[in-house]
């Protein structure tokens, strides 16, 4: 075991990640929701207000994160 890996505490945060277990598609507004450690109802209204507001933009941006991200 090499000292970084000694160094790193375990209450570091992992990064996000998509949470496909509690996610309805790809997983992306749980995945959000894990990271900013809010409820998932509030992070997928966020997502339908911003689609509805922005004339659907964020449909290609929530595509974007479910392919790229993991």
């Amino acid at each position: 075991m090499s000292s970084l890996d000694r160094s790193r505490s375990d209450s570091a945060p992992a990064g996000f990640r998509l949470n496909n277990v509690n996610g309805k598609f790809m997983g992306v507004s749980a995945g959000i929701a894990d990271y900013f450690n809010v409820d998932v109802t509030l992070v997928r209204l966020g997502w339908v207000l911003g689609t509805i507001l922005g004339f659907g933009s964020l449909v290609l941006v929530y595509l974007a994160i479910g392919l790229i991200a993991d």
